[in-house]
C-alpha cells in the first residue's frame, strides 16, 4: 500500500481534474462498495472543496442527484459507465475530453480505480472507523 499511495498523491492533489469533481468521483466509488472510512474521511473534504451538501447526500442515498452542474453530470455518465458497464461510449469520452482533455480521462480513470482499490482493501481488510463515528452509508439493496 506505501507503493499505491505515490499514485493517490498524483490524483489527489496534482490531477487536471479539480478538487470539488475528484472528491465527487471518490464519493461516488466509495457509495458503490459501501466503504464507511472512504467516505467518512471525503465526505466533508468534498462539502469544503464545493460539493453540494444535497449532492453528497443523494450519494449516500444510492441515488443519482438530482441537480448537478455540467462537468459534475459529465464525470457521473463517466464514472456510471464504466463501473457499471466495464466501458464508456464514444459519446461520453468525448464529453470528458471537451471538458478536460485527454489527461483528464486518464485522471478520472485513475481515480475511480485508485480509489476502488483502496475500497476494496478497507472492505477485505475490515477497516473499523474512527472510534464514536457512526457508519454514514446505508447498506444498499
Amino acid at each position: 500500500m506505501s507503493r499505491a499511495r505515490a499514485m493517490g498523491d498524483y490524483l489527489r492533489f496534482k490531477s487536471v481534474i479539480p478538487p470539488r469533481l475528484s472528491e465527487f468521483l471518490i464519493l461516488l466509488t466509495a457509495r458503490e462498495w459501501t466503504q464507511q472510512y472512504e467516505w467518512q474521511a471525503h465526505a466533508r473534504i468534498a462539502i469544503d472543496a464545493g460539493l453540494p451538501a444535497e449532492t453528497v447526500a443523494a450519494i449516500a442515498a444510492g441515488r443519482r442527484p438530482k441537480v448537478m452542474a455540467d462537468d459534475e453530470a459529465t464525470l457521473y455518465a463517466f464514472w456510471s459507465e464504466l463501473t457499471h458497464h466495464k466501458s464508456v461510449s464514444d459519446a461520453t469520452y468525448a464529453a470528458v475530453v471537451e471538458e478536460f482533455g485527454e489527461p483528464g480521462v486518464i485522471d478520472a480513470v485513475g481515480i475511480i480505480g485508485y480509489y476502488t482499490m483502496l475500497a476494496m482493501v478497507m472492505n477485505t481488510a475490515q477497516t473499523a472507523l474512527p472510534p464514536n463515528v457512526e457508519p454514514a452509508l446505508p447498506a444498499l439493496p
